[in-house]
């Protein structure tokens, strides 16, 4: 993927996170010259993987498949274990009309998608089974406070103000339908290293093409950070 793309998705969600009365808190607004020169004044940015996230899932097509999202904050796994600390984590994902997030469940996490604003955002949802493929069974969801039974395969509209939750081990893939939406998640530990399936063999993050300068950093850059 290449650089200019990833700028370029980060300046359209985010100013589609700010004309729906979402802004960001102040670290993912840094560009690379103005993050600080001290870990330790930003080591829960590290530690927790919070900022900016763009993908196109190794796919090489970032507008067919592909996601843009900010991380505001997370908790850890150890907190999670020990069942108090910070044992939560939340998103703002940016969708584009008939941009497909692939098929992928959690081995963890828990997750309550809600469509913040703009057009209606559609999700497949499918079992998964023991070996990883998709089951047959029906999906017990809970839309807002509604449970809802859908089967295997099918897709679940969420319009603006609505809400899924997804139980662990649920495979599910989405996309924008009518407008761009603007989506929160909200979930326990959120461990992108380890804890996502994907249905088909993908790429997390994207290999980068430094064709000009990062307006800002993402995710995938604080490996190369040196302290």
């Amino acid at each position: 993927m290449k650089r200019s793309e990833i700028n370029a998705a980060i300046e359209t969600a985010a100013a589609a996170f700010s004309k729906a009365g979402w802004e960001l808190p102040p670290f993912a607004r840094w560009s690379p010259s103005d993050w600080p020169t001290e870990r330790s004044e930003i080591s829960e940015v590290l530690d927790r993987s919070l900022g900016w996230d763009v993908t196109d899932f190794g796919n090489g097509s970032y507008r067919d498949l592909g996601l843009c999202l900010v991380t505001l904050r997370n908790g850890s796994l150890e907190d999670q274990a020990n069942g108090h600390g910070k044992i939560y984590g939340e998103k703002l994902l940016y969708v584009d009309v008939d941009q497909v997030t692939p098929l992928h469940h959690h081995r963890r996490k828990q997750e309550d998608i809600i469509n913040r604003s703009g057009g209606s955002l559609m999700l497949r949802l499918h079992p998964s089974t023991a070996d990883g493929d998709l089951g047959t069974e029906d999906v017990e969801v809970v839309i807002d406070v509604g449970h809802r039974t859908v089967a295997a395969g099918d897709t679940v509209c969420l319009e603006p103000g609505e809400s899924i939750s997804l139980p662990t081990g649920v495979y599910h893939s989405f996309w924008a339908v009518g407008a761009p939406v603007v989506a929160g998640e909200v979930s326990s530990v959120n461990d992108d290293a380890a804890d996502n399936v994907f249905y088909e063999p993908l790429g997390r993050f994207p290999d980068i093409v430094e064709d000009e300068d990062p307006i800002r950093l993402i995710v995938g850059d604080y490996g190369r950070l040196s302290w």
